[in-house]
């Protein structure tokens, strides 16, 4: 039976591509003072999720500390449970957090403010591939060119933060061509499809990709809907200009750009390519996918 006060946090090394490792003593020394907390650490890829589904039937609270991948894991790993998650932010862009509430560094007293933060419900969005798998995203998934800069991103150890994320759009910019998709997105006005060559395809719950580029400017994660923003093919050599766009959030005023609140989405990708989902890469997708809003799917603490 869980109590209403535990909290187990889950520590994950590996965010910021190893940089988190530095801060365990910080989190360690801070949860051990706290009254029913326990810590825990991540020892390989996909752990965060089976400590997060043991963690659920004794603790009240799970805290994913690390980055959007770590919160990514436990999400996916307690969703439906009655389990309240929080966050510390220890990983390289954090981008759910600027939508959840204002962030705040990894500190004692952050850590330890954690047990007393307001919460609120929010919405998640679930992708199901064409073999009868799903998984949730919390702030974003994208088809094509960002799910190539995530897989940059993720090759590129020594880079961080917000430099290997415009590191990894230029090498990718680079040798890049529009996508052959077909889309179509039901929405609060009805149905619009597509059937046309894609430069880039995201599906957003949260405002914010790769640390500051708006994707989804009017996002918000507890209105039920996701925010689909569809930059149309272009020539190659105007995709700086609409980048200065995506970081301003301007983009969504552009007739080349298609923005709108969806409930759910349905796309067939006849080729394989990558795909992100809060920034965890999945290689080769191909096929139908089904992207479809959850609201109110998990309970979330705001930030301390």
């Amino acid at each position: 039976m869980a109590r209403q006060d535990s909290i187990t946090f889950i520590f994950n090394p590996a965010a910021d591509k190893g940089r988190a490792a530095r801060k365990s003593h910080l989190f360690e020394h801070s949860v051990a003072v706290l009254p029913n907390a326990s810590f825990q650490v991540t020892r390989f890829a996909g752990h965060a999720g089976e400590i997060a589904r043991d963690a659920a039937g004794s603790s009240s609270t799970l805290v994913a500390c690390g980055g959007d991948g770590t919160l990514n894991e436990v999400v996916n790993a307690v969703a439906g449970m009655r389990v309240r998650i929080g966050i510390m932010p220890v990983g390289s862009a954090n981008d759910f957090l600027k939508s959840l509430g204002r962030p705040k560094p990894a500190s004692t007293e952050a850590i330890s403010g954690i047990a007393s933060a307001s919460s609120r419900m929010v919405d998640l969005g679930n992708v199901e591939f064409d073999d009868g798998r799903s998984r949730y995203f919390v702030n974003s998934m994208g088809i094509g060119f960002t799910g190539r800069i995530a897989r940059t991103v993720q090759a590129t150890p020594w880079l961080r933060g917000e430099l290997s994320y415009a590191y990894a759009l230029a090498s990718v910019l680079l040798g890049y061509t529009p996508l052959k998709m077909h889309i179509e997105i039901d929405t609060p006005e009805g149905r619009l499809e597509l059937r046309e060559p894609v430069f880039a395809f995201s599906v957003s719950n949260g405002a914010v990709e790769g640390g500051k580029f708006r994707i989804a400017p009017r996002a918000d994660i507890s209105d039920g809907l996701l925010d689909v923003c569809i930059l149309k093919a272009i020539p190659k050599w105007r995709f700086p200009g609409y980048a200065l766009k995506y970081l301003k959030g301007t983009q969504i005023d552009d007739p080349g750009v298609l923005y709108c609140k969806a409930s759910s989405v349905r796309l067939f990708l006849p080729e394989g390519d990558a795909m992100h989902m809060d920034g965890e890469v999945f290689r080769h997708v191909r096929g139908s996918l089904g992207i479809t809003a959850v609201p109110g799917a998990v309970e979330m603490l705001c930030a301390p």
